[in-house]
């Protein structure tokens, strides 16, 4: 292990997909108050939908979504109904018909749902808000549960890109994590998917899993390159049994070590760059010519609750259970267990229990750890200016930056932080350098 991982503990800091992040939201930001942030919706805004299925036929151990297994359809069509009943409400609060740039189905497993109730559900939301042929949409798949039915329901909506969840094709990785999915399979999702016209496909990968090696971790990340995907998404295992009670069913004596999830990590960005694809910020991966790559290029680049993102929005609805939204005022999360979620709703209620309000502080540090997160370099004089503010607010006086600079990771020079090359897998310490929290 690099000793300054273990320096500025980056295993333990936020990937920042947001800031603040999430344990600074409060439940003093209720449905009152997301209620007044929806009134006051710019009729420019651009505003994406998140729609949270939190349903799977099976657990994953390894899993950190909100997420519970349901062997039958009807909890699934009742709790559809309910995020429904939610986009209405949300369509009444806001003063005009919200339009709609970006639509993200996750999960759990999403296409969990008979393909009739998505059919009826995005009929539903095309009458609550303003969705139409430019609107993306995204959705993630499960290969082993994807019906011949479903596909073509897919491609009937008008999919524009689907997330496939592969994380290891090593077969003794996936029985310790309770998700065998052959190579097979996922082939075969791939190609009826793009047989009904998806053009986009993501796949996301894991190191750090138990029995994982960086031999494996190659043979997974070369496996997937034939099925030449647009883009990928490596992830490190998070092993937090005391929070996610279905990990306690992983062997912890077979988890690799900090020195070989690192080395892991290390391997299977050597063999994408190999094949041609190129880094994407912290933990993406895309082809040369992907819309995130020459966002990259073009210094467009945007961090979110998706992860990276070609395209900003300034405001992000999020439908379902513990779903997390933003509007230009703050951010909203519902209630997490979806039986609450649907109690709530189902008394005409937005579900939201716990948020935030953005101060004019918080805008200014969250611009500077975007760019940090996206560029690796940052204009804090630049976007002091932009945000009439002191640059020396966030630079004089930070042991954190300081620190940093003096170990080499960056360099300061006319107001202007750049993570150097060799440094980049400290970026979030570099990032957390400015954030008040």
């Amino acid at each position: 292990m690099h000793p300054l991982v273990e320096k500025y503990g980056d295993a333990r800091l936020p990937r920042y997909t947001s800031y603040p992040t999430t344990p600074v939201f409060s439940s003093d930001i209720g449905a009152q108050s997301y209620g007044e942030w929806l009134g006051e919706m710019p009729a420019e805004a651009r505003t994406s939908l998140y729609i949270h299925v939190p349903f799977c036929r099976a657990m994953c151990w390894y899993c950190g979504c909100h997420t519970t297994v349901s062997r039958r359809d009807p909890p699934v069509v009742a709790y559809l109904d309910a995020v429904e009943r939610e986009a209405a409400l949300i369509a009444r609060a806001a003063p005009h018909r919200l339009k709609i740039s970006h639509i993200h189905f996750g999960g759990g497993t999403p296409t969990i749902m008979p393909p009739a109730s998505m059919r009826k559900l995005m009929a539903s939301l095309i009458g609550a808000f303003d969705i139409g042929t430019a609107t993306e949409l995204a959705v993630e798949i499960d290969p082993r549960t994807l019906t011949d039915e479903m596909a073509a329901t897919l491609g009937e909506i008008g999919t524009d890109r689907v997330s496939f969840g592969v994380q290891s094709f090593d077969r003794k990785v996936q029985a310790s994590i309770n998700r065998i999915q052959s190579y097979e399979q996922t082939e075969s999702a791939v190609n009826r998917l793009r047989g009904v016209g998806v053009k986009g496909v993501n796949f996301d990968l894991i190191y750090g899993l138990p029995h994982e090696t960086v031999e494996s971790c190659i043979a997974t990340a070369k496996a997937s390159l034939t099925l030449r995907p647009d883009r990928f998404a490596v992830f490190g295992y998070a092993h937090i049994p005391s929070f996610k009670k279905h990990q306690r069913m992983i062997d912890e004596t077979v988890l690799p070590g900090t020195e070989e999830r690192n080395a892991q990590a290390e391997a299977i960005a050597a063999t994408l760059l190999e094949a041609g694809y190129v880094q994407i910020g912290l933990d993406h991966f895309a082809l040369p010519d992907d819309e995130l790559a020459v966002a990259q290029r073009e210094g467009r680049l945007r961090r979110n609750f998706q992860g990276y993102a070609a395209e900003p929005y300034d405001a992000l609805i999020g439908l379902g259970a513990s779903s997390i939204g933003t509007t230009p005022a703050g951010f909203i999360q519902n209630e997490v267990a979806h039986g609450l979620y649907e109690q709530r709703v189902g008394a005409g209620e937005l579900a939201t229990v716990k948020g935030y309000r953005m101060t004019a502080d918080d805008r200014f540090r969250a611009a500077l750890i975007e760019r940090v997160m996206c560029d690796f370099e940052v204009d804090v004089a630049g976007i002091a200016a932009r945000y009439g503010v002191d640059a020396a607010t966030v630079l004089d006086g930070n042991a954190r930056l300081a620190m940093l600079e003096a170990d080499g990771v960056v360099t300061i020079h006319d107001g202007k932080v750049r993570v150097r090359t060799d440094f980049r897998f400290l970026v979030r310490a570099v990032a957390a350098s400015f954030d008040a929290y």
